[in-house]
């Protein structure tokens, strides 16, 4: 039976939670995951595990954050004047927003907390700093 290398086009169903046990993707219900093994469209850990599975295996694995989306990086923790927000905006602890960079692309940021002149505002992934747990099963090699 075919096993998955490098290189090779899979289709997968997954499942990815935390360590509590949260859900915060899946594929059930949707197509499967197409992708190629090897060629950094996932995150590391992810890629890592599919090398060796035949069509029909399933796995569960566990990916620290290194493998994952990284580290939480301190300097994507912004300070932003309270002065640069329109008054009519009203932020709340949790809100999501969308920023621009000096070259006008957009990223999303997360309002961490409110101080009398700044926001707090976080850039980094969602998912950094946290350890990922996800279910995989092997579609299809194409």
């Amino acid at each position: 039976m075919a096993q998955v290398k490098n290189g090779d086009t899979v289709k997968v169903h997954y499942t990815g939670k935390l360590t509590d046990g949260e859900t915060f993707d899946s594929s059930v219900g949707r197509e499967p995951l197409e992708f190629t093994v090897g060629a950094g469209q996932m995150i590391p850990g992810f890629d890592a595990a599919l090398p060796g599975m035949s069509v029909g295996d399933k796995k569960t694995i566990n990916i620290p954050a290194s493998e994952g989306y990284g580290d939480i990086n301190e300097q994507a923790i912004i300070d932003f004047p309270k002065e640069n927000v329109p008054e009519d905006m009203k932020l709340e602890p949790g809100m999501s927003l969308t920023l621009s960079n000096q070259e006008g692309q957009p990223f999303p940021v997360v309002v961490k907390e409110i101080k009398d002149d700044v926001i707090i505002l976080d850039a980094n992934h969602f998912l950094a700093g946290k350890e990922l747990v996800f279910d995989i099963e092997l579609v299809e090699i194409a």
